[in-house]
């Protein structure tokens, strides 16, 4: 059964850091890009960061520079290092496993999501 866990999520204030963490099993984690996903109250979700196979990455422009995606395959983990956070980082983060080619920030284009982590970042 394929499955993804986060952890990680909490409330902080504004200039704090929290690492989130997904766990993933079922699968072979190894062979797919994954990602961290964010949707705010109101709002649609966003890509936030993706890691491929490889241990390349990209990152959405509003938190480049702040947070890191990182992957232990080992552990068959994610994690995403959250840095400066500001509120307009309050969010449900989810990860998700890239199942289909296209732009990396489409939801659409992921399976396996999580039932996602809460981060909450006060002024």
């Amino acid at each position: 059964q394929v499955q993804l866990v986060e952890s990680g999520g909490g409330s902080v204030q504004a200039g704090g850091s929290l690492r989130l963490s997904c766990a993933a099993s079922g699968y072979t984690y190894t062979s797919y890009s994954m990602a961290w996903f964010r949707q705010a109250p109101g709002k649609e979700r966003e890509g936030v960061a993706l890691i491929d196979n490889y241990g390349g990455t990209v990152y959405a422009a509003s938190v480049k520079g702040r947070f890191t995606i990182s992957r232990d395959n080992a552990k068959n983990a994610l994690y995403l290092q959250m840095n400066s956070l500001k509120p307009e980082d309050t969010a449900m983060y989810s990860c998700a496993t890239k199942k289909y080619d296209g732009g990396w920030s489409q939801p659409d284009l992921y399976t396996n999501w999580g039932q996602g982590t809460r981060v909450t970042v006060s002024s």
